[in-house]
């Protein structure tokens, strides 16, 4: 039996990509029943890697069950209707005129059952733009963050979406809030979450936008800080003798001492650098005295030496080696997760307590699969079952789907 914080909430999702589904995923995570609705031709994740399902969708959607309705069709928006009734929390994230138009807007929900939290994550909240469509690279657009990242000259986004993941995690924060509530008292807008893409951005860049704000003040002009590690002489990642990337943490005064020490170089108490200030200033000179002493040595050997002497570091490593790390491997950090036959070693959402909460393992659904599951679970009769089935707006698995595609052998 699951002791998990949420063990007995049932969660609906109406998802499609990322934001609402890692929301949903992170509560499955703390033990609610999460249904994923989604259409007929299902979430795009389920096609986007050979014709079948992404890593987006292993990861971020085992732990569900999957419920196929139409709700372009009036019995699939009844069979949702109903289980609304019994659901705690709905978390979605339609465009709001296709939510409206499905009939999951707040006004729809509210009237279906008014003890339901519900959750819609968007491209921007109240505002002139409250209809406008955003996604992640938008928010990150609008926001500061893609004007500074930039491949050949071009504005790029990050790569990750982070805007998507942070705009889940905020949404998990808004209904735990909720839940705490005293439900006897709640009000309406008590149950409402809303999150906006572009005031997630907001928010993830609040401390650079308010550093700007501080120049202006201090200096009469508006001035960023240097992008990223750059800020920081000595912070970044340097090329070993055997060229291996090693990143190192150089925040502090205390942080160049120790290394210099560790290094056996004669900077330590050397009143040029004594400073973060002063280092700044000869930015270029620290760059190179650390570039040098790093790429004097073997990987292995200056990793040894740093560590040894409360330096932080850590190699670069790209993403097929990540998960060879032994702190990777400590209990509760990674989750088998079996797929079609396939494994795969899952990352946890990372709480103290999680692996002996019991939540279980369940794999990522086929579409459709708990359909005739959930309608038993709903008090409708065999006939109301079939009817809805027969009626296309629900629709059970269909054996076969989203399939990958055979992988031809080269000569």
């Amino acid at each position: 039996m699951s002791t998990a914080p949420l063990a007995g909430r049932r969660v609906i999702e109406i998802g499609s990509m990322l934001a609402a589904p890692f929301a949903t995923h992170i509560l499955s995570q703390l033990g609610a029943e999460v249904i994923k609705i989604e259409p007929p031709n299902g979430d795009p994740t389920r096609a986007l890697v050979r014709g079948g399902p992404s890593g987006t969708f292993i990861a971020y959607s085992h732990g569900k069950k999957s419920m196929c309705l139409d709700l372009g069709k009036p019995e699939g928006r009844d069979a949702l209707q109903q289980l609304l009734k019994s659901s705690d929390a709905l978390v979605h994230n339609l465009a709001p005129k296709a939510a409206r138009k499905l009939g999951v807007s707040r006004t729809d929900c509210e009237r279906i059952n008014p003890q339901l939290i519900y959750c819609h994550i968007r491209g921007y909240a109240a505002g002139p733009q409250a209809d406008d469509l955003a996604s992640n690279p938008v928010a990150e657009a609008s926001t500061g963050v893609m004007e500074a990242n930039r491949v050949n000259g071009r504005p790029s986004r990050l790569g990750p979406s982070y805007h998507d993941q942070f705009a889940g995690a905020y949404a998990v924060i808004g209904i735990l809030a909720s839940l705490l509530r005293d439900q006897k008292t709640a009000t309406s807008e008590d149950r409402h979450v809303e999150v906006g893409l572009y005031e997630t951005g907001l928010h993830v860049a609040s401390r650079d936008l308010v550093a700007v704000q501080l120049k202006q003040h201090l200096l009469g002009r508006p001035e960023r800080e240097p992008h990223g590690e750059f800020a920081m002489p000595g912070y970044g990642a340097y090329l070993t003798h055997d060229e291996r990337w090693l990143y190192l943490l150089m925040l502090t005064d205390g942080h160049w001492a120790k290394f210099c020490e560790a290094m056996k170089l004669p900077y330590a108490t050397d009143p040029q650098y004594a400073t973060l200030k002063m280092r700044k200033k000869a930015r270029e000179q620290v760059e190179d005295i650390v570039k040098n002493a790093i790429a004097a040595h073997d990987f292995e050997a200056v990793q040894a030496t740093l560590k040894a002497n409360g330096v932080g570091c850590t190699e670069v490593l790209p993403l097929e080696r990540v998960l060879e790390a032994e702190q990777a491997h400590q209990p509760g950090k990674l989750r088998t997760v079996s797929f079609r036959g396939l494994d795969f070693e899952v990352p946890e959402f990372p709480r103290a307590g999680a692996a002996s909460d019991g939540v279980e393992t369940i794999a990522p659904a086929e579409l459709g699969e708990h359909t005739q599951e959930i309608l038993q679970s709903l008090p409708l009769s065999g006939a109301e079952i079939a009817a809805l089935l027969n009626s296309g707006g629900v629709q059970a698995q269909q054996p076969g789907s989203f399939a990958w595609a055979a992988v031809r052998e080269t000569a």
